[in-house]
């Protein structure tokens, strides 16, 4: 077997394909459903609620900033795959002393891609994943951009409110749908007030189902204080998760900005 490096430079060995492995990125899960690991996956996350029947039958080992590290020892793993924002620095190092670990690192759809591309070779899935890449790869070919494009903001948080920036996966997937993120000009997810959203020009504002969990009421409490702005409520995941879910980003976008002129 060929040593790995993983997308922040951490070289793994593997001696055979991994047989236990646990998943502790909830789009990495469902990514390894789809590259049909049923059996070799043992353990996920109490967020990894892709597809259902894992969510109901598979280990819990946790949440992915909460792991139980003792579940995890216990269970095993030959491989354990993580991710450099969505887990806790500290958590990982310890499990690096015990388990191999590959952590993604995505920022762009090309880094979703590679990780993709990189998961179906560590796993004996390579076959599975060039397939799901050369999907991702040819629905997306079907967007297209408008100009001037619609100037909006994501955001992820409330109280205190908070925006994708643009060195996050969601500004990226939000330039592929043809918009232009209000905030790109501020790292990762900053804090923002309605008078930024006001002065920012922006058009549309999205509100994201997670990690924080908009709803109508919502919408309603913002439209109130942002009258001229269209809100709308978006899928989180869709924007998000960097797994096979980008199969469906193409046409959720096509479905959701229909009315965007």
């Amino acid at each position: 077997m060929p040593v790995f490096t993983d997308q922040t430079g951490n070289i793994i060995e593997l001696h055979t394909f991994p047989q236990r492995i646990i998943s502790i990125v909830p789009s990495q899960t469902e990514l390894l459903h789809d590259l049909g690991l049923e059996d070799e996956v043992i353990g996920i996350t109490k967020f990894c609620v892709h597809p259902a029947a894992w969510f109901q039958n598979k280990t819990k080992v946790g949440g992915t900033k909460q792991l139980h590290l003792d579940k995890i020892r216990q269970l095993q793993p030959h491989l354990i795959i993580a991710n450099k924002e969505e887990n806790t620095r500290e958590q990982v190092e310890e499990l690096q002393k015990d388990f191999p670990v590959w952590i993604s690192d995505i920022h762009t759809l090309d880094e979703a891609l590679h990780m993709i591309r990189e998961l179906g070779r560590i796993t004996d899935t390579a076959e599975k994943a060039g397939m799901i890449n050369k999907n991702i790869l040819h629905n997306f070919s079907s967007l297209t951009v408008q100009y001037p494009r619609l100037r909006c903001a994501y955001l992820i948080w409330q109280k205190p409110y908070m925006a994708a920036g643009g060195d996050t996966f969601i500004h990226a997937m939000m330039e592929k749908a043809g918009l232009e993120n209000v905030f790109a000009d501020l790292l990762r997810y900053p804090e923002i007030t309605i008078g930024m959203i006001q002065a920012s020009g922006c058009e549309y504002l999205l509100l994201s189902s997670e990690p924080f969990p908009f709803a109508e009421k919502h919408v309603l409490q913002l439209q109130a204080l942002l009258p001229s702005i269209k809100i709308v409520l978006v899928d989180g995941e869709m924007f998000s998760w960097y797994g096979s879910r980008l199969l469906g980003f193409p046409q959720y976008c096509k479905s959701l900005f229909l009315d965007k002129r």
